[in-house]
């Protein structure tokens, strides 16, 4: 297929080149060219606007950073919308609001032209890896023309509805994996109150009921104060926004997340915007040193 790609950040760089390596013609847009470099040396083709892009592609696959880039990329005057001949698919990649998915599929159907949210869970080693878990959002006949390329990037692929419906899945799985590794660091917390070695703690916590990726991976990066790897903490806390929103404006109580993203709140207060999520540990240890501090 002729395919163009944006946003080639930890993730989508990787993404990007299964796709080439599959033997698709791959062309892509970046707002710095520089980031385009390595991948347009390994033969992607450059296009100057996303308008370009589009006319030149019959999928264009997205993996930006939020809602307010996303339609930026779609519907600014030099945007793929401009570009895109009927029949075309937006894929969209990227972690965003489920009314914005919606607003972008209604946008694109009264120009012919196709939508998929279908964000994914796996950080940059799934991405690296092709083992990407991808949630889809879109109509049937959309999702069986991208399958196969989804099939280059993921492991494990649903289709969980109508557009917005793969946004939704996605909230829901940051709202279960942010909520474990806050508990990871509670239990890390307490078990140095109580001055037992967390490093055994998690070793044993790994062969029970509690084991997880979650514990894993985050568990270990808080065992050896790892917190400059993994996935930037602003990144969840953009996520716990969306989730929360959607939570007020459906009138969900969501009790356990609204506590979550207060610690996350408190991770970027402490200036922990691009440490791994797993650095909610030091909030913890800063609420206890407040609490010795005042005797």
């Amino acid at each position: 297929m002729k395919l163009g790609f944006i946003g080639l950040g930890d993730m989508g760089l990787s993404m990007a080149r299964h796709l080439l390596r599959a033997g698709h013609e791959v062309a892509v847009w970046a707002r710095r060219e520089r980031s385009a470099e390595s991948i347009i040396a390994d033969g992607a083709g450059w296009c100057g606007t996303p308008a370009e892009l589009a006319r030149h592609c019959e999928i264009v696959i997205t993996m930006v950073t939020a809602s307010a880039d996303v339609e930026d990329l779609a519907l600014r005057a030099d945007g793929l919308l401009a570009g895109f001949q009927p029949g075309a698919i937006h894929l969209d990649m990227s972690t965003i609001a489920p009314a914005t998915a919606r607003r972008l599929a209604a946008r694109y159907a009264e120009a012919g032209v196709g939508w998929l949210d279908a964000p994914v869970s796996g950080g940059p080693k799934g991405a690296l890896e092709a083992s990407l878990a991808i949630m889809v959002g879109g109509d049937e006949a959309t999702f069986t023309r991208c399958y196969p390329l989804l099939e280059i990037l993921g492991g494990r692929i649903v289709r969980i509805g109508a557009a917005g419906a793969g946004q939704v899945a996605k909230a829901c799985n940051q709202m279960i994996m942010v909520a474990a590794i806050e508990a990871g660091a509670e239990a890390m917390r307490l078990a140095a109150a109580n001055g037992v070695d967390g490093a055994k703690v998690r070793a044993a916590l790994m062969g029970g009921s509690a084991a997880s990726k979650v514990l894993e991976v985050m568990g270990e990066r808080m065992v050896t104060r790892n917190f400059e790897r993994g996935v930037d903490a602003r990144l969840h806390h953009k996520d716990f926004a969306i989730l929360m929103g959607e939570a007020h404006q459906l009138g969900a109580p969501l009790p356990i997340a609204a506590i979550v993203w207060q610690q996350l709140n408190a991770l970027m207060a402490r200036g922990g915007a691009k440490w791994d999520t797993a650095a909610l540990l030091t909030v913890l240890e800063a609420m206890s040193e407040r609490r010795d501090a005042s005797g």
